[in-house]
């Protein structure tokens, strides 16, 4: 039987048009460009309905809400798919691809979320190879995870980090192997596609959580981290230098560290490096922090650590159990390090 793929157009540049002030989202024109593509009537390409979103999207705008629209989407046309395709602007295509492996729980048939650089209305766009190889992804590989699919490599959607504004491999995936390459062959790593568990999909839905992302720069005001720390803040993403560390002869910085995490808020350790593990135990300058009540995030891309915190404070009313479970590898987002 040919099979049957779903694909969500939420906008983004792929169905974009040119217009006078830009590129423009343009609703009926990623169809159009589609019926003109020779490679989609190849008897080897699956069945495929399109599914867009009013309005399209600049995914400028996209906030989790649209996540759990996509995620309850997929829910929804599960059974009569073979797998999905989610066409995504790329400017937070990494947010949303990390934050649907936590939201799609239990799933068992691969969902690809991808875009372009360049629009299928222009000459060389780059859409027509990332469309075309990511149906086929959706259509005939026992992939059961959410991938990203982008210049010719597969990543693991909760790896992946965009690097380049105007390259046509924009999407890194820094500290765990690419799932896929695509050349000649298409070869594909199974030992490190997630073996799939056999219980049902399931949905978890996402409540509001009030979460900040804080960069540190040398200098950096103990004022200006102690408002950010202030209620209504939930979590914040601190991203650390090198493996993790802080300026700890900085006893006003601490102190407001100190004092957000004893009433509650949880603040992860995520490197500014591209690469690498955070170890709170390596400097001084790292235990500061641990002693103040930062936690690790390993590995974890800001992306991810973001979309994890989201996901858990819509589970658990307990800092304490966010904070174990930040720690925890749930979906393949984080190597742990003992």
């Amino acid at each position: 039987m040919k099979k049957r793929v779903y694909v969500i157009y939420t906008g983004g540049t792929i169905g974009m048009q040119r217009t006078p002030e830009g590129y423009a989202p343009s609703p009926g024109s990623l169809q159009e460009q589609m019926k003109g593509m020779p490679e989609l009537r190849d008897p080897a390409m699956p069945d495929v309905v399109i599914q867009e979103y009013e309005p399209l999207l600049d995914s400028s705008n996209m906030t989790p809400a649209e996540w759990m629209k996509i995620a309850r989407d997929i829910a929804d046309h599960y059974d009569a798919y073979d797998g999905f395709v989610v066409l995504h602007g790329t400017d937070t295509m990494a947010y949303t691809a990390s934050a649907l492996p936590f939201i799609l729980e239990g799933l068992g048939k691969p969902v690809v979320v991808t875009g372009s650089q360049i629009p299928l209305v222009e000459l060389r766009s780059d859409g027509r190879d990332n469309l075309v190889s990511s149906l086929l992804v959706a259509a005939t590989l026992d992939i059961p995870e959410v991938c990203l699919y982008f210049g010719r490599q597969l990543l693991r959607g909760n790896r992946a980090v965009k690097v380049s504004t105007h390259g046509l491999t924009p999407f890194l995936s820094p500290n765990y192997p690419a799932l896929g390459n695509f050349g000649v062959d298409i070869e594909i790593r199974w030992d490190l596609v997630r073996k799939r568990v056999e219980t049902p999909l399931r949905v978890h839905e996402l409540r509001s959580a009030v979460l900040s992302v804080v960069r540190l720069i040398p200098g950096i005001s103990a004022t200006f981290i102690r408002n950010v720390l202030a209620p209504p803040v939930q979590a914040v993403v601190l991203q650390a230098y090198g493996v993790g560390n802080g300026p700890d002869r900085d006893p006003e910085f601490l102190a407001a560290l100190s004092e957000a995490t004893a009433r509650g808020v949880v603040v992860v350790d995520c490197s500014q490096c591209l690469t690498g593990h955070v170890d709170l135990d390596e400097y001084t300058a790292g235990s500061a922090l641990a002693k103040a009540g930062v936690i690790s995030g390993y590995d974890l891309t800001v992306e991810a650590a973001v979309a994890k915190l989201t996901y858990l404070f819509s589970r658990h009313d307990s800092p304490e159990q966010v904070k174990q479970e930040m720690q925890r590898d749930l979906r393949g987002e984080m190597t742990l390090r003992h």
